[in-house]
């Protein structure tokens, strides 16, 4: 199969994952359970989907190229995986919980954990994903290195699990890859908090070079909330009020959106708890009834 593999797709620069062992690895480590739904995303040959498949859970197996999709069929039919004849970038997601396991092509990678990751309401449970080593370093860097990395680690725990090496893969890429493992925070779940999040790193980002306690001020510019109350909430996560805007690590920038979100809330007693962020990228509070009916 791999010199098939290697002919039907060549033009699409991909690099399919050959050691079952890689791929069985990553399946255990994503702790699949029967019945859930699993992405496998450019499925390729299917070294993914098989053990995928052996979990007992509802695998959809997206491939674009036609013949590698035929094959998918038949080498999976009366199997619990159904196969999905799309492109990875524009195939919709499921808007019901679902995981994504997959050895994804190194060129689409960008742009795939956008689809998988920007979204506040997207469904993600959870992904185990190759990915090229260089972008799994950098997104697991301790400090988010650019506003999107540091919206994505805020929400979503980004683990580097091992690499692997470029002879796993045929043909072999010209560097080693990485088991990328993303699992969600709780804030992903909250839309207070996404919101106090998304403005502080959109402030913390435009002005790098302010300290933590203009990131919260600017932030929360009008919202009733005092300088003593936004320093008082950085200490307890931890964070020096003076430290450079972009200094904390997703872990500290999910726990201070967290803190700031019931931060904002205590402060306005008759004060409905919808809000929403400014064009400045301050969080304005506004009366909850009255949002309704202009929303209609």
């Amino acid at each position: 199969m791999a010199g098939r593999v290697r002919s039907a797709t060549e033009h699409a620069g991909a690099h399919f994952l050959r050691d079952r062992s890689v791929a069985a690895e990553l399946v255990r480590h994503a702790a699949i359970r029967p019945g859930e739904l699993v992405l496998d995303l450019g499925a390729g040959g299917g070294a993914v989907t098989a053990p995928l498949a052996a979990t007992g859970a509802r695998v959809l197996a997206v491939e674009r190229d036609k013949r590698l999709g035929r094959y998918l069929e038949r080498r999976f039919e009366g199997t619990g995986v159904r196969v999905i004849r799309a492109d990875l970038r524009t195939v919709p997601l499921p808007r019901r919980p679902y995981r994504v396991v997959a050895s994804i092509p190194f060129a689409t990678t960008t742009l795939l954990l956008r689809r998988l990751l920007d979204d506040p309401r997207g469904a993600l449970a959870g992904a185990d994903l190759l990915v090229e080593w260089g972008v799994a370093r950098g997104l697991t860097a301790a400090t988010p290195r650019d506003l999107a990395t540091a919206w994505w680690a805020a929400r979503f725990e980004l683990r580097l699990r091992r690499r692997v090496p470029a002879a796993c893969f045929t043909p072999p890429p010209k560097v080693d890859a990485a088991h990328l493992q993303v699992r969600p925070r709780a804030l992903a779940g909250g839309g207070a908090g996404q919101r106090v999040l998304r403005a502080m790193l959109r402030e913390a980002f435009a002005r790098p070079g302010q300290p933590l306690r203009s990131v919260a001020a600017g932030t929360f510019a009008g919202a009733g909330l005092s300088h003593r109350h936004l320093v008082r909430v950085l200490a307890t996560t931890g964070l020096d009020p003076a430290a450079p805007a972009t200094s904390p690590t997703g872990a500290q920038w999910h726990d201070l959106a967290v803190e700031l979100a019931a931060a904002n809330r205590a402060t306005g007693p008759g004060r409905a708890a919808s809000r929403r962020v400014g064009r400045s990228g301050a969080v304005e509070l506004g009366d909850g009834r009255q949002r309704r009916r202009a929303d209609g």
